[in-house]
């Protein structure tokens, strides 16, 4: 019985260690690179003239319909999102979140002085460019920190009602490339949606509640 016994206890999984948290540099870190990729993405999208979702959408439009700058325009929508991202995820939250928003603005900016782009296929550009807004996404995300705007309402949704971030953003994002059709051609909405839906399965795939445990 004692042998049974110990080898039951071998075979047990081990209890769940408590997650760990995140130290200062790891937040940094995650800040500048998810911010640079998302960053590139932005940067493939607007030489190709598509557009994503939420308020990156919408400094899409009225970049495309103004010609205002992109990163002012990001900056400014997203302004008005910060009293929710206080009242419902704290200040820590809120201020990464800052930071982030901040930053992409200015590197959006400044990345078309340091590399330029001669040709790039539309498909590619959707492709390519939803992956590394995907990814930069899901760095923020996993630190606790999102791009302002619908991020931070996604995020309490998945927090507080269990829905995954990735499917109700694709919602929204949906319904801001519907509103580009009085902007951009046809053809660019179409690849727009591609890159959507690039950009949010890989939100959808890989951020989901209990699988990545530090915090």
């Amino acid at each position: 019985m004692s042998f049974l016994l110990s080898r039951l206890r071998a075979a047990a999984p081990p209890a769940a260690a408590a997650p760990s948290r995140h130290r200062a540099h790891e937040d940094v870190q995650a800040l500048l690179t998810g911010t640079l990729f998302v960053a590139l993405g932005v940067i493939m999208f607007r030489h190709t003239g598509l557009l994503t979702g939420g308020t990156a959408g919408l400094a899409f439009l009225l970049h495309y319909a103004t010609g205002w700058s992109f990163g002012l325009l990001f900056f400014l929508i997203n302004l008005p999102f910060y009293g929710l991202a206080v009242k419902r995820m704290g200040w820590v939250f809120t201020c990464k979140t800052f930071a982030a928003v901040a930053l992409l603005a200015l590197l959006v900016e400044w990345l078309p002085v340091w590399i330029a782009f001669e040709s790039i296929a539309s498909g590619f550009s959707a492709v390519a460019g939803g992956l590394l807004m995907g990814a930069g996404m899901l760095m923020l995300f996993r630190h606790r920190a999102s791009l302002g705007g619908f991020n931070v309402l996604v995020l309490y949704l998945q927090e507080r009602m269990g829905w995954r971030a990735g499917q109700v953003q694709m919602a929204f994002d949906c319904a801001i490339v519907l509103a580009a059709f009085a902007v951009v051609e046809w053809q660019q909405i179409l690849w727009s949606v591609l890159g959507a839906v690039v950009l949010n399965m890989t939100l959808a795939i890989n951020h989901r509640p209990g699988r990545y445990m530090a915090v």
